[in-house]
């Protein structure tokens, strides 16, 4: 009876003893708290998240428990930390603090998204979110915001693009592009053309692409594709170029020769070439001219009605002078022109004496000589 009643003190101080030791853990464990400022951070993939949290025993007693992580993504890498050392488990001495490191790192290929994981010591909880902005990749993009541009033959088309490292590795790529002959393109970044870049692994570089067509492209719509290539990764660009076209004329003789000789009252007809050196069709050409006064000019045709680019078409200038112009030079203003373009050119025009007249000049010069020989002659004697 007596050893019955010794085994069931012993029991019972036994059970207390546990009662009292999981009450007293329970409590520390609710003393408890982990604690970091920012529970909710916005990253790019293949960027790295580092979390300072502080584990803070409230409680009078030492804690020691074990450091639990959960649903942080399986392809995720990750390290916890306290100073140099990597951890699973932490000792708290009562009312005290103890700050560890975890770094998470983001993969290049992830898709966007809220990704949300827990951190818990002891009954403490910390639930942490990191927001993936874009969706990532493990590969090159070559991208622009504005891959159309319209103007003239003569403009320069200017493209503003993004090239960016989604690798691992740091790249050097060469930049390319598939032009016909006649059209010139450059690269530039930071302000200096440049035929290749260097990005470190997930940055990215502004590239400015300047384009400039042939002087008598036709007017269209052209397709430039551009490549940013490295020997183990590329990225294509496909950039527009759009030819509104220009409007331009000459107006010229076939010799180049911009004078001639007429008689007063007399008639000069002159050949001139009107051609389009523009790369847009030019409608209804009219002839115009700028006449000395009492003088006519006259053309044949007087318009064209369709000159396609690069192409010619020729007009004959009638020139008749007035019949009481004195011997000297004359200017004739002739001009080709459309409402959007127009070509002229100066026409010198000398007048000269007729033969007749000078004949007749002849004639009484040897006339009044002959008639002074007569009379010298005749009267001489006496």
């Amino acid at each position: 009876m007596l050893n019955q009643t010794k085994l069931f003190s012993l029991f019972g101080a036994f059970f207390l003893t546990f009662i009292c030791s999981f009450s007293l853990s329970a409590s520390t464990s609710d003393s408890v708290l982990l604690y970091t400022p920012y529970t909710k951070i916005s990253v790019s993939p293949g960027q790295s998240v580092e979390y300072s949290i502080d584990v803070i025993n409230n409680s009078h007693h030492l804690f020691d428990g074990e450091i639990r992580l959960s649903g942080i993504p399986r392809s995720w890498n990750y390290s916890l930390k306290s100073g140099p050392y990597n951890i699973n488990r932490i000792a708290v001495l009562p009312n005290d603090r103890k700050s560890l490191t975890l770094n998470v790192e983001v993969p290049y290929q992830v898709n966007k998204g809220i990704y949300a994981f827990r951190i818990s010591v002891g009954n403490s909880l910390l639930n942490l979110r990191i927001n993936v902005t874009e969706k990532g990749s493990s590969e090159t993009e070559f991208t622009t915001d504005q891959a159309n541009r319209q103007g003239n033959a003569s403009s320069t088309f200017s493209f503003r693009a993004t090239l960016k490292n989604r690798t691992a590795e740091k790249q050097m790529y060469a930049l390319l592009a598939d032009v016909t002959r006649g059209w010139t393109i450059s690269f530039k970044s930071d302000y200096n053309q440049v035929t290749s870049v260097e990005l470190d692994a997930n940055t990215t570089k502004d590239i400015t692409i300047d384009i400039k067509a042939p002087e008598e492209v036709e007017a269209g719509t052209y397709k430039i594709p551009v490549r940013a290539l490295t020997s183990s990764t590329s990225a294509d660009l496909q950039l527009e170029v759009v030819i509104t076209g220009t409007y331009q004329m000459t107006l010229t003789t076939p010799t180049g020769l911009l004078s001639a000789k007429v008689n007063a009252g007399g008639e000069k007809k002159i050949q001139l070439v009107v051609k389009n050196t523009g790369s847009s069709e030019l409608n209804d050409v009219q002839m115009k001219s700028e006449n000395p006064s009492n003088w006519e000019v006259t053309f044949q045709p007087s318009s064209i009605a369709k000159l396609s680019p690069g192409k010619e078409a020729t007009v004959y200038a009638i020139i008749k002078a007035d019949k009481k112009a004195i011997p000297g030079d004359y200017v004739v203003n002739m001009e080709a022109k459309t409402p959007e373009t127009s070509s002229s050119i100066s026409f010198r025009i000398m007048v000269q004496t007729p033969i007749v007249w000078g004949l007749i000049g002849t004639l009484i010069i040897l006339a009044a000589i002959g008639g002074v020989v007569y009379l010298f002659r005749k009267y001489g004697r006496r």
